[in-house]
């Protein structure tokens, strides 16, 4: 691929969007905080399925996450921004001036936009056994392409769960995930990677604990 031509600026991608012709993995999330395992997601992601891009794409507020506890969105952001790799990967609050909080109309919307570019939808392993909870996650699966990524107590059980089982024909390897032009119903797919144990609701614990024992100590 020529990357130097294709792939976008260092900047995030404006709302409005553009003629790029690129493949452009989107991992979304509340990133509260972001952190390495999130990095580790990007790598393996750009790696398997030959991307130009990663989009960190911050959610203004996850619909299936109680917003208590919730860091304002700009910190969210910046904790994003400071695990990115420009230009491979790119932070963005895209959603929110889309205005979109379900991942089914934020892809709508991007596709729209970008409407030259190949989007895949990068999700944990326990996001695709949750996946069933999602609106509309039929027709998501269907026009979308899905790239799974191991995580640490759930990776088996979402391969043998109802979104796994019911898209079971249209599994394919990381590398013909994209090959050739799309077809009538996306395709989806297991990355090989190990397993990360890092989350942001650990980092998130043990920061309240260490500024616990500093108060009382």
């Amino acid at each position: 691929m020529q990357h130097n031509a294709r792939l976008a600026t260092h900047s995030a991608p404006n709302p409005w969007g553009d003629a790029r012709r690129t493949r452009i993995g989107l991992l979304g999330g509340s990133f509260n905080p972001a952190h390495a395992g999130h990095a580790h997601v990007a790598r393996r992601a750009l790696a398997a399925l030959a991307l130009d891009q990663v989009w960190l794409m911050v959610s203004p507020g996850n619909p299936l996450k109680p917003a208590r506890g919730m860091a304002p969105l700009a910190d969210r952001l910046a904790s994003a921004k400071a695990i990115a790799t420009p230009p491979r990967s790119i932070a963005t609050d895209i959603e929110r001036p889309l205005g979109t909080r379900f991942t089914a109309d934020t892809l709508a919307a991007l596709r729209r936009r970008f409407r030259h570019a190949r989007f895949v939808l990068l999700l944990g392993a326990d996001n695709l056994a949750q996946l069933p909870q999602w609106r509309r996650w039929r027709a998501l699966a269907r026009d979308t392409p899905i790239a799974i990524l191991p995580r640490p107590g759930h990776s088996r059980a979402a391969l043998h769960g109802q979104a796994a089982t019911v898209l079971a024909r249209h599994r394919r390897k990381p590398r013909a995930l994209l090959a050739g032009p799309a077809p009538r119903h996306a395709g989806w797919c297991l990355i090989p990677a190990r397993e990360v144990a890092l989350s942001a609701t650990a980092i998130r614990n043990a920061r309240r604990d260490g500024a616990a024992r500093r108060v009382a100590a």
